[in-house]
């Protein structure tokens, strides 16, 4: 109870009454009302923040959620090196996020990056992968994606292996191939872990920051600035922690209807 607290509860409504004050950290804080809303809304970064956060969200959810658990199934159905593969697949998660990102940073390098290397062995021309507004965006999902990959595996990998061994046994009596098996038995057995990630995705990409502010400062053209990065630029950057914490709080609304939805499918599936 202390630990929440001081590191979740207090900053949540500093935060609450920042956002309604002026305030340098350095002079007594003096409330504005709801002047440092008004400031935000006005700002053009503000509406690309939503929308690149929405669009990262969606790719996310395109790639992140999917890949994680075609790769369960996979392993889920390899007879041998199921612990290797398992570690294989978990070590980008024991990377600091840092080292991580910076890595891809050197994978997009425009010059000598090992993307555009790999092009140009099929002979296709490079593509200026962080430096283009067209390609900026997912080029952070995919870094995010594999980053976060072994977490949202290994937990499917353990929903894939709780499922009754019976009824794959069925299944295959029956005739069926993988895909009807995944179809018929998998997803209907994890629907629940499949609805719990989905949710946990969208709060967690919600808060996309380290990969837009080591990768590529929110450009190009504000092509990959996040409702977060925004946060931490006009805290750390305008010095302006009012708007910074009334972007927050915005941010906390959305996330804790997600949250609100998360909680519910879990109370609902403890009391079945």
């Amino acid at each position: 109870m202390i630990c929440f607290a001081l590191f979740s509860w207090y900053p949540m409504v500093r935060e609450i009454v920042l956002s309604f004050q002026q305030n340098n950290f350095v002079d007594p804080g003096k409330w504005v009302g709801f002047e440092n809303f008004r400031t935000v809304f006005a700002d053009p970064a503000f509406w690309a923040a939503w929308l690149n956060t929405a669009a990262f969200s969606g790719l996310a959810l395109v790639i992140g959620y999917a890949v994680p658990f075609v790769l369960a199934v996979v392993l889920n159905e390899l007879k041998h090196a199921k612990a290797y593969l398992r570690f294989v697949v978990y070590l980008p998660v024991m990377l600091p996020p840092a080292v991580a990102v910076l890595l891809f940073k050197w994978f997009y390098d425009p010059g000598s990056g090992l993307f555009n290397q790999a092009l140009g062995v099929v002979h296709i021309p490079p593509l200026s992968w962080l430096d283009s507004t067209s390609t900026a965006l997912i080029s952070l999902v995919i870094v995010s994606t594999w980053m976060n990959l072994g977490t949202g595996t290994l937990i499917y990998l353990a929903a894939l292996q709780s499922i009754p061994g019976d009824l794959y046994e069925s299944a295959e009596l029956d005739g069926a191939g993988l895909l009807k098996r995944v179809r018929h038995v998998t997803i209907p057995q994890t629907k629940l872990i499949l609805l719990v990630m989905l949710l946990l995705q969208i709060v967690a990409t919600m808060q996309v920051f380290i990969e837009p502010y080591l990768l590529t400062g929110g450009g190009p053209e504000n092509a990959t600035v996040t409702v977060a990065y925004l946060m931490y630029q006009y805290a750390f950057n305008f010095g302006d922690f009012g708007g910074g914490s009334a972007l927050g709080l915005m941010l906390m609304v959305v996330l804790l209807v997600f949250s609100t939805i998360y909680l519910r499918v879990s109370r609902e599936e403890a009391e079945r």
